[in-house]
């Protein structure tokens, strides 16, 4: 494949566009290049690969430079629509319809394909919206799950990318500074811009036309959020991230972006250094980690998973909890028996009431780290938990554990805490007390708090949960800022 040009469906467009201006047919230029008219039909319809050879003789024949064939940008609007009206054919979308392919031949009016290319478009409009539901997404975010399973939650590539990142502006030890945010986006050519009035969909914008990256004031310099929030715009450019087509690649894509931030926040050598310092001391502590990188409590949490297994050769479970005991985000691959409803989907499940990401919340003093022994059907895991608040003023856990035999590399470890867990049998902790069932059956009512959220589709647009109009006028509105 020619890595130098993005697609040979617009190099034959530019193909075609200066041979027909210079007046010659197929057999014409071919004789002139060596090479079969034949041949140079099926470059020009983007079905075969010319050499940088016979593409520097066709410019030379056609008196122009090679860049100009070589230009990634339609050569005119009807080529651009025929580029167009190609990549929608073939998109799965399309292909799901069992429908055949229409050539945009010389025969088809503009006004015609002008009409097929915006049927596509409203087509992948409705196919977005339609998938961006809650029984999507939680369809979605489980094969994403069960994929970072399979990798130990861990993607190399995206730390090998960070670590060059983070060389070229001059960050080699200690916390990443704002100033060192900034520099990586002024190196990509983007400006950081703190605005008021961001659509109220989206955390940030970024605005390619002009090279800005909108934020919100509340993240202005001096915390996790703001270089979190700005690494992320600044992933999605690093690594090359398009529009997503469907809500599982939108989810890839956000994994992708979030690993990138932590990474940044606690680069692989560092990171990966200072953990295996303190398992070497038996002091293994997710506040000291934490500490010595200026993040959150999650976010450290979070990226010892990343490292656990690939750096310490440590299983791991996460667990962030609420208050109410259902689960918002979980991982593991060290056989923590994790709640789960038949398609395996674990968001807004409940914990067993034994495991400490609940006992947590009963204890008095909620400053520092609680740990436990947990034992379950599936083996005795030792378990820190965090309490935390968030800016809603609900409380949640945050919890790593580990199993057993790994208890001696942590902080906590000499702890007489000890639980047993039997979940997922219901008479572990879900039937109440017989006794109490006796006392209280039939003699109470009670109306449940509805979270109107699981009924409702996310905003449906070319990104999944914002909304398009919204986000087209805030562009608007700053362009000329």
């Amino acid at each position: 494949m020619l890595h130098f040009v993005k697609d040979l469906v617009t190099l034959g467009q530019r193909m075609r566009h200066f041979r027909t201006e210079a007046g010659l047919t197929l057999e014409q230029l071919g004789a002139d290049v060596g090479v079969a008219g034949s041949q140079l039909s099926l470059m020009e319809n983007g079905r075969r690969e010319p050499r940088l050879s016979l593409l520097g003789a066709i410019a030379a024949r056609l008196g122009i430079e090679l860049s100009e064939l070589l230009d990634d940008s339609a050569p005119t609007e009807r080529a651009g629509l025929e580029i167009e009206l190609d990549r929608a054919q073939s998109s799965p979308v399309y292909a799901q319809l069992g429908l055949p392919l229409v050539r945009a031949g010389k025969g088809m009016s503009d006004e015609t394909l002008r009409a097929l290319v915006g049927m596509h478009r409203e087509l992948a409009r409705r196919s977005r919206e339609a998938i961006a539901t809650p029984e999507e997404a939680r369809r979605a975010n489980t094969e994403l799950r069960a994929r970072m399973r399979e990798r130990d939650n861990h993607m190399a590539e995206i730390d090998d990318l960070v670590e060059e990142a983070l060389r070229g502006v001059g960050h080699s030890t200690g916390a990443l500074t704002h100033r060192s945010v900034s520099l990586m986006a002024e190196r990509m050519g983007f400006e950081l811009v703190y605005v008021g009035d961001l659509p109220h969909s989206a955390r940030s914008v970024t605005d390619l036309e002009n090279g800005r990256i909108y934020l919100p004031p509340a993240s202005i310099p001096g915390g996790h959020g703001l270089r979190s929030m700005a690494l992320q715009a600044i992933a999605h450019r690093i690594l090359g991230h398009q529009a997503p087509n469907d809500y599982a690649e939108f989810l890839q894509q956000r994994l992708e972006i979030n690993y990138f931030a932590a990474a940044a926040l606690m680069p692989r050598t560092q990171a990966v250094n200072f953990l295996l310092q303190a398992k070497s001391d038996k002091d293994i502590a997710l506040e000291d980690f934490r500490d010595a990188f200026g993040v959150t409590h999650e976010a450290a949490a979070l990226r010892f998973t990343n490292l656990a297994t690939a750096h310490l050769d440590m299983r791991v479970h996460f667990l962030r909890v609420g208050g109410d005991g259902a689960i918002s985000k979980a991982y593991e691959n060290d056989g923590l028996p994790v709640p789960m409803d038949v398609t395996g989907s674990v968001e807004g499940e409940i914990v067993c009431r034994y495991w400490s990401a609940r006992r947590a919340f009963v204890r008095t003093n909620r400053t520092t780290e609680f740990y436990q022994y947990t034992d379950t059907p599936s083996g005795t895991f030792f378990e820190s938990t965090q309490i935390g608040t968030s800016a809603a003023n609900d409380e949640f856990s945050i919890t790593i554990g580990v199993p057993f035999d790994d208890a001696k590399f942590f902080r906590g470890r000499e702890t007489t805490r000890r639980e047993q867990s039997r979940c997922p049998d219901a008479s572990c902790c879900r039937r109440p007390p017989a006794d109490l069932a006796a006392h209280w059956s039939g003699k109470a009512w009670s109306s449940a708090k509805v979270h109107a959220h699981i009924f409702s589709p996310l905003p449906s647009g070319t990104f999944p949960g914002v909304d398009d109009r919204e986000l087209y006028e805030f562009l608007e509105s700053h362009a000329s800022s």
